[in-house]
């Protein structure tokens, strides 16, 4: 296994980004998939655990630390812009699919979570994906996530604290900011307990910065994950589970996508998705199956 470091641009935000690669030849043309992981992550959590996995199956992996992120660069530090990531997704596909040493056709794009909302959004916009894959996919609308932050008063209170906070960086240069996860703390972006974010020997690691920029709110509660259903036509897989989020939006976007579409339904919850081995052995499992047919991959 080789992991090399690489930094891609995004005009001038330098996104730093890592290729997975298993083989003794360094000019091998093989398929390549690209991979993300959850909002306010960091690629060293579940993205590179999927790309190592990917490379072993003999993929070349590529991750990224979206802009604001990790080791990226781009300021706003820690904000969860969709609009932002979904402009690093397109950087990242266009340089990926001119590597010559990955096969021509691709590239794949493996999104774990709410990387699976952007780049629906990304592949509706025309980014030239050849295979889509989504692993315990986040797709909202306004009213769906709702639900996860008490209704239409506590979507409200989140709205006005996000304005505030946009008001203050422009006022002053200031990005305030709230803890990315705190079990109890409403404020914080993520508050019911999660073991995946508290414990270091999964997702609470070095790499990981706990902090949300609290402006994220007014991009993130708002944002339709939805709407780009009927624009893409690109072979897609979902994997996902009864227990993990939106299963029925994901029920409505398969129906909806114009192109051909596989669902493959699980057991387990959507943070067991991101690093147990038995549900990423099940989603890897499917995801390979699905990107050896549709990158013309021998299998």
């Amino acid at each position: 296994m080789t992991t090399r470091s690489v930094v891609i641009f995004d005009g001038d935000v330098p996104l730093a980004s890592r290729i997975h690669r298993q083989s003794e030849d360094p000019f091998e043309p093989q398929p390549a998939v690209i991979v993300m992981g959850s909002w306010l992550t960091v690629k060293e959590q579940m993205a590179d655990g999927y790309a190592a996995a990917l490379a072993k199956r003999g993929y070349t992996a590529v991750t990224f630390d979206f802009s604001g992120f990790g080791a990226s660069g781009g300021t706003l530090r820690q904000a969860e812009a969709p609009a932002r990531k979904v402009s690093n997704i397109a950087a990242v596909v266009d340089l990926v699919s001119r590597l010559s040493y990955v096969r021509p056709g691709g590239p794949g794009v493996l999104a774990i979570c709410a990387s699976a909302q952007y780049s629906l959004e990304a592949m509706a916009r025309g980014v030239r994906v050849a295979s889509f894959a989504s692993v315990a996919g986040w797709f909202h609308d306004a009213r769906s996530v709702a639900g996860f932050y008490g209704g239409a008063d506590g979507v409200s209170a989140r709205l006005d604290r996000g304005a505030a906070a946009t008001d203050h960086y422009l006022a002053t240069g200031e990005v305030r900011t709230v803890p990315a996860y705190a079990v109890g703390d409403e404020t914080a972006g993520m508050f019911i307990d999660m073991d995946y974010y508290s414990n270091p020997a999964r997702g609470a690691i070095p790499e990981w910065r706990n902090e949300m920029a609290e402006l994220t709110w007014s991009h993130w509660l708002t944002y339709n994950g939805l709407i780009a259903a009927r624009s893409v036509d690109v072979p897609t897989i979902f994997v996902h589970s009864d227990g993990c989020v939106f299963p029925d939006n994901i029920k409505a976007i398969a129906s909806q996508l114009a192109g051909p579409v596989d669902t493959v339904w699980g057991d387990g919850t959507q943070i067991d998705f991101y690093d147990q081995p038995k549900q990423m052995a099940f989603a890897l499992d499917a995801v390979d199956a699905h990107f050896k047919t549709t990158l013309g991959v021998s299998a």
